[in-house]
């Protein structure tokens, strides 16, 4: 993680980006994972940043780990995005303390295993729930606030498993999906008020989760095979991704699908 000053960040081997500074964030499922990397790198580029997660320790974890960078302290919410009230209310609470949001990340999911066979109705109705259904609600949160400002920026993530052979994910698979249409649809919706929507499509990242479920030798033999890169894809990789999208750099860019998958698809 690098921290963004007035003179050069700590590492400049990788982009700063003057337009983010002293912007407003708001980050879904921001407490470990791709999202805690979301929330430390966009605080790096000095953006004041709120997070919304059900998990208090993870976001303790995270909040102690950037303590001391000269980073934004950033804002933790405890919010059920499955909720469509809880999530309105982390908006609201993260707007009214530190300003309307001109960046959203969308990245809250899950991606536990399923059997076909076996999915009963409530159990698909919450994968579409947590995978999909709040980047349409937390879009909508946070367009009034946009407006004001003139414009903003909105990164879905998507998956790089809509495109591939996986199996045993058919509600986060449908929702990976379904996503990507979102995205083209609220950027022509959104894009008279300069309301940029993107997604980022990553490829197998190596979280901490995943190395512990489901990486397993068989799975980085695989991908040996199907990455034209040898490299790992990482949480930075994707996340330098979403900083640029976030700043104006990408001014122009919108409706789209940006893909970090080490050159599998």
């Amino acid at each position: 993680m690098t921290v963004a000053s007035d003179t050069q960040p700590a590492e400049s081997r990788y982009a700063v980006y003057p337009s983010l500074r002293g912007k407003v964030a708001f980050v879904t499922g921001g407490s470990t994972g791709l999202g805690a990397e979301f929330v430390a790198s966009l605080a790096a580029q000095g953006v004041r940043v709120g997070f919304a997660d059900i998990d208090d320790e993870g976001a303790g974890r995270l909040l102690d780990k950037l303590a001391g960078t000269g980073c934004p302290e950033p804002l933790y919410v405890r919010a059920d995005v499955c909720d469509v009230d809880q999530l309105r209310a982390a908006v609201a609470a993260v707007e009214d303390g530190l300003g309307p949001v001109s960046v959203l990340v969308n990245n809250a999911a899950n991606d536990v295993r399923q059997d076909i066979e076996t999915v009963d109705v409530p159990e698909w109705d919450h994968g579409i729930a947590v995978n999909l259904r709040h980047h349409f609600f937390a879009t909508r949160a946070v367009m009034a606030g946009m407006r004001s400002l003139g414009g903003g920026s909105v990164i879905n993530l998507g998956s790089i498993s809509a495109h591939v052979d996986f199996v045993g994910l058919p509600m986060y698979i449908a929702s990976k999906a379904a996503i990507e249409g979102l995205t083209r649809t609220m950027a022509r919706e959104l894009g008279q008020d300069r309301i940029r929507v993107n997604c980022v499509v990553p490829g197998w990242v190596f979280t901490e989760r995943q190395l512990t479920h489901w990486v397993t030798p068989e799975v980085r033999e695989k991908l040996a095979q199907v990455q034209s890169l040898p490299d790992n894809v990482m949480p930075a990789d994707v996340a330098r991704l979403v900083l640029w999208l976030a700043a104006d750099d990408s001014a122009m860019c919108t409706g789209q699908k940006w893909i970090v998958d080490g050159g599998w698809m």
